[in-house]
């Protein structure tokens, strides 16, 4: 009967009949807003209000993360609210859980370990960063990156001891936690807070001054055990727990893995150091007379026709350009490329770009000279400058590549180690390129040929024992990066560096040692080029292995 009286007074239709068709027309948006209505406040607040500051931090104050590993389940629920709320690619993590394990054999210990980045009082990310794609905020603290600056270069992921920056392939840029301040800033949690069921992650405000005077004052400071050293950057998360966490160990602290191997950068040192080394002695040889034009007699050979000293410097300018044109594989973000010396100030990738450039300027203002000496009438004869300016600015180029490495802190990047492989890269192939020119463009002196042999061997032996000095570490009980590196030396890379030393040997004594008795002038021409082709293979083998064995500490579980 109410049925019927409704339908009558409606024209035949029923009110609830009206009122779902009316929704049945309302947008997705619509009807969001009046389910929500009524909200004035963030979702979940009472959840996790307590687990944000209430204000924002006061001045030498600011943001950090403080985790509790007593509540800490390893379930990653952190993990996936971070990937998702923040839209991240396939396998980019800005969040992951690791694992600490130790205790004793009856009484096994396992504690997860939950860790983003650190938001560094000196971040290495952003004093490395070539183009200022970081800041870090002077209110909250956060180190921000900003994705439309970033070219791509990657050195954050060298100069970020924990590993924070993750690699967007599909965007040619890095990207990394910005503890989801935009959430922040209207009182809302970040994700990994806010999804943790166990509350174990909360943010807090920390004095600066007080963190870095803590750090400073400690010895062998770490977040947690097995991390890097926190005086590299001054890392301000904290990891509380009521139980003893001294003894644990990452689950891969004793286990070595063969690191990225970054071949565009390969291949630039290498080439880059060999045109230092050829420019070098170009110049010594051309201050001594050795490279004035070379003339055999009328019998028309290429001698005759050839400077020696000119073609040094055409095979050092090749193997400039192209070492500083495969550079440039290395980057996401290749046209974007001409940022790359705004961070001058902090990074020194930013410094070695900028001494490249004045060694290829100078190079290539040496090498026109040389090939139009007629412009000298015009300018003056600048030989003697531009030549030394030349060597210079190669010599500047190469300390500035070995620093750049240097400031990352890693256990095998030191100052020591990569100064004397980076040099006497640089002197191997720079003698035996001089030694090859020489013999195959009127055979030099018998003084001079041995001369330079003799330097050949010295800098090949020089150069293998600053390699093989890291095998000395074999012997160390503790599983320190060096030792680990030296066992990748041995294991999964046996047969490169089988490849290594053979090459050196041949390369850098036997073929020089043949030239020097013989000479390189026909039938025996194939025996310079030979020499140059084993020590160049030979270096790239070695840096190579640069990369690859660079074992470093850690964070547990460290996305990258």
């Amino acid at each position: 009967m109410i049925k019927d009286i409704d339908k009558t007074e409606t024209g035949g239709t029923s009110l609830i009949e009206r009122l779902l068709e009316s929704q049945q027309q309302l947008t997705a948006v619509e009807r969001f807003a009046q389910r929500h209505q009524a909200v004035t406040t963030p979702q979940l607040e009472s959840r996790y209000r307590d687990l944000i500051p209430l204000n924002e931090p006061a001045q030498g104050e600011q943001y950090a993360f403080e985790i509790d590993l007593d509540a800490c389940s390893g379930c990653k629920a952190c993990v996936a609210a971070c990937h998702n709320l923040n839209g991240l690619d396939e396998g980019e993590l800005w969040r992951n859980v690791g694992l600490l394990v130790g205790g004793e054999e009856l009484n096994p210990v396992v504690q997860h370990v939950t860790s983003a980045c650190h938001h560094c009082l000196e971040p290495g990310c952003m004093n490395g960063c070539p183009v200022n794609a970081y800041e870090k905020d002077a209110v909250t603290g956060i180190v921000e990156h900003l994705d439309d600056q970033c070219i791509g270069c990657k050195y954050c992921m060298f100069t970020c001891p924990y590993d924070v920056p993750s690699y967007s392939p599909s965007r040619g840029i890095v990207r990394k936690c910005n503890m989801c301040v935009d959430r922040l800033r209207v009182g809302e949690a970040p994700a990994c807070v806010q999804s943790c069921p166990s509350q174990a992650i909360k943010i807090t405000k920390v004095n600066q001054e007080n963190v870095r005077s803590q750090i400073a004052s400690a010895s062998g400071c770490v977040v947690v055990p097995g991390a890097p050293d926190s005086r590299i950057t001054m890392p301000t998360s904290t990891y509380k727990s009521k139980r003893n966490i001294e003894g644990l160990l990452p689950t891969d602290f004793f286990v070595a893995k063969l690191q990225h191997a970054h071949w565009p950068l390969v291949l630039m040192l290498t080439l880059t150091q060999m045109a230092a080394g050829i420019f070098a002695v170009a110049t010594v040889l051309h201050l001594l007379g050795v490279t004035s034009p070379v003339t055999t007699g009328a019998d028309g050979d290429l001698a005759s026709v050839w400077d020696a000293g000119l073609f040094l410097k055409l095979m050092g300018m090749g193997a400039l350009s192209l070492g500083l044109a495969v550079a440039g594989l290395h980057l996401g973000r290749p046209l974007k490329a001409y940022r790359a010396m705004a961070g001058l100030r902090t990074s020194w990738l930013s410094r070695e770009i900028l001494a490249f450039n004045l060694f290829a300027s100078a190079a290539g203002t040496w090498v026109s000279l040389s090939l139009f000496p007629f412009v000298m009438a015009y300018v003056g004869d600048l030989t003697l400058p531009v030549m030394i300016s030349t060597s210079v600015f190669g010599l500047l180029a190469v300390f500035c590549s070995a620093t750049l490495y240097v400031v990352t802190g890693r256990a095998l990047w030191t100052a020591g180690r990569t100064n004397g492989l980076f040099f006497c890269t640089a002197a191997v192939l720079g003698l035996a390129s001089g030694l090859m020119v020489l013999s195959l463009f009127g055979d030099p002196a018998v003084a001079v040929r041995w001369t330079l042999v003799v330097l050949v061997i010295l800098a090949t032996a020089a150069k293998v024992s600053f390699e093989r000095l890291l095998l000395k570490d074999l012997n160390v009980d503790d599983p320190t990066p060096r030792r680990l590196a030296a066992e990748l030396m041995l294991a999964s890379q046996k047969y490169q560096t089988l490849a290594r030393n053979i090459l050196a040997v041949v390369g850098g004594f036997v073929l020089p040692m043949l030239i020097g008795i013989f000479g390189g002038r026909p039938p025996l021409i194939v025996l310079p080029i030979l020499m140059v082709g084993c020590l160049l293979v030979g270096e790239i083998i070695e840096r190579y292995q640069f990369f690859a064995v660079s074992v470093a500490r850690r964070m547990p579980g460290a996305p990258n």
